[in-house]
């Protein structure tokens, strides 16, 4: 079952998580985080002026809510609805990058890397905590942003 959480303006702009902490304190609560696999999408309703070209990740203030989510909880992308497009909207939000007509976005490589490292450890350990088999997930997470893990990486930890 999806978990839609609706963000608005006064939220990113106050840089409230409380309608994200409500659903995933439910979910930590009831010991049920696990069955929530890749069933998390936000809604976002940040409305620009006419005229104004930007995406939702060029946009400082909601870079700012989502790094400030990312703190709280960095394990996130565990819940993220992958298949819709959630975790390449949240990386946006995280790592430097520009946009390309031709290409798409074009993530900022060396940023990129720190990031995907990163969330590779936090959710290898979150993962263990949970009793939740992390290796497969771990490269297919790593897939999404065009990289190969060689199994010889999780030997290392």
């Amino acid at each position: 079952m999806t978990i839609t959480i609706p963000l608005n303006a006064d939220s990113i702009n106050s840089l409230d998580l409380s309608p994200v902490v409500t659903e995933i304190e439910k979910l930590l609560q009831e010991g049920a985080i696990a069955s929530y696999e890749q069933q998390l999408h936000f809604e976002i309703d940040y409305t620009l002026e006419p005229g104004d070209p930007r995406e939702l990740s060029e946009i400082p203030e909601v870079r700012l809510w989502f790094i400030r989510l990312d703190t709280r909880y960095p394990w996130l992308p565990f819940l993220l609805d992958w298949k819709t497009g959630e975790f390449a909207r949240y990386t946006a939000m995280l790592v430097p990058h520009q946009f390309s007509t031709k290409e798409g976005i074009q993530y900022n490589p060396e940023a990129l890397e720190i990031f995907l490292m990163h969330k590779l450890f936090v959710l290898n350990n979150w993962l263990q905590q949970q009793g939740i088999p992390s290796k497969s997930r771990l490269q297919s997470m790593a897939q999404l942003l065009g990289y190969e893990l060689d199994d010889a990486l999780f030997e290392m930890f």
